[in-house]
């Protein structure tokens, strides 16, 4: 259930990059639809379950869902979109999991406390295949577009601050409520700052399906997987293997997109995704 989950969320990034890249939808559309439309599909499945309990959040803790909302859910998407629509959805999904890393950062200077040689090591290599990613080795040309590099970077610290800030507000309202709720709020912002009804979109049967495969199977199904597999198998195993996400984002551009990736884009690959694996065996040294 947690590998299709992230095999799912890999399938839609490259659905995002088929809609902008082929269709011609831009972020600015493209995204607030998704997060309104998903939202709202999860928030129902969410009052399937729970009733009127789901608007408990907006009594004690309005100003919590608020800011993640703002400056963690809809940045994260909208980032993230912007990068896969200025390279590709498997260099941008990498990109992103830089992420872990500027977590472990951020929290190593809040509690004033060095990294262990094992979270060095994951900084260095998050640094390396960056590197190997905008340059292919070579510090006077630039292989990936500043702008590609730009939303690539600041979508790893839209993910940072998405993990990181609704930390409370999952313990107390659980994930399903807080997400779809993020969802709404980001949304419903993303809505005022773009006017997406003012954005012309040529509707056809190929952008209907790509816009159900990124609302229904990459958000509500990939999601609900993702929760029952983290059920089962515990959340340290349910985000290593949903690290397959990535991966999954690179083999479908590679198949359907015929997105390209040369020998040192895969050491960058390789660099940061062997992060996650370096700081969850750190992880469990700790315990």
């Amino acid at each position: 259930m947690t590998l299709a989950g992230g095999m799912l969320w890999g399938f839609s990034g490259t659905c995002g990059q088929f809609l902008m890249q082929t269709k011609g939808l831009l972020s600015d559309w493209l995204v607030p639809v998704r997060l309104l439309t998903a939202g709202g599909l999860l928030l129902a499945i969410c009052w399937l379950k729970e009733k009127r309990r789901i608007f408990d959040i907006w009594k004690r803790d309005w100003l919590g869902i608020l800011i993640f909302g703002v400056f963690g859910m809809s940045m994260c998407q909208y980032t993230y979109f912007t990068a896969i629509s200025a390279s590709n959805a498997g260099t941008a999904t990498v990109l992103q999991y830089i992420g872990p890393v500027l977590i472990l950062v951020y929290l190593s200077l809040r509690h004033k406390q060095l990294p262990q040689p094992t979270e060095l090591l994951a900084i260095f290599l998050a640094v390396m295949g960056t590197f190997f990613l905008a340059t292919h080795g070579n510090p006077g040309a630039m292989a990936l577009s500043p702008k590609a590099l730009f939303w690539g970077l600041l979508s790893a610290v839209a993910l940072a601050v998405y993990t990181v800030q609704p930390g409370i507000l999952l313990e107390e309202y659980g994930s399903s409520v807080v997400t779809a709720w993020g969802m709404l709020v980001g949304g419903v912002m993303l809505c005022v700052i773009f006017h997406p009804w003012e954005i012309p979109v040529q509707m056809d049967g190929q952008v209907l399906a790509g816009m159900a495969a990124v609302v229904i199977l990459g958000t509500v199904v990939a999601f609900s997987c993702y929760m029952e597999g983290v059920r089962c198998v515990g959340p340290k195993k349910g985000s290593l293997y949903a690290s397959v996400e990535p991966v999954s984002a690179t083999v479908f551009s590679v198949i359907w997109m015929r997105a390209a990736f040369g020998g040192m884009d895969l050491a960058g690959f390789f660099c940061i995704l062997s992060t996650i694996f370096l700081l969850a065996a750190g992880k469990e040294k700790k315990r």
